[in-house]
């Protein structure tokens, strides 16, 4: 499952919401949440300040 998706659900807010926060459009907040695309390395950090996490938090890792 996506990190941001799940995170956003655990807060219970919105991909809306978030697209409004983060100054992108719903379509495009969507396509992070549905792994379509990949937010860059800054939006990430953005995305992470925003819901109050750690960016690792919305990273899968890749290593045990």
């Amino acid at each position: 499952m996506n990190r941001i998706k799940e995170v956003l659900k655990q807060q219970g807010r919105t991909q809306t919401w978030l697209a409004e926060q983060v100054g992108k459009s719903y379509v495009v907040v969507t396509n992070y949440c549905n792994n379509n695309a990949q937010p860059s390395i800054p939006v990430l950090r953005q995305i992470a300040k925003i819901l109050d996490v750690d960016v690792r938090e919305l990273l899968v890792p890749t290593k045990p």
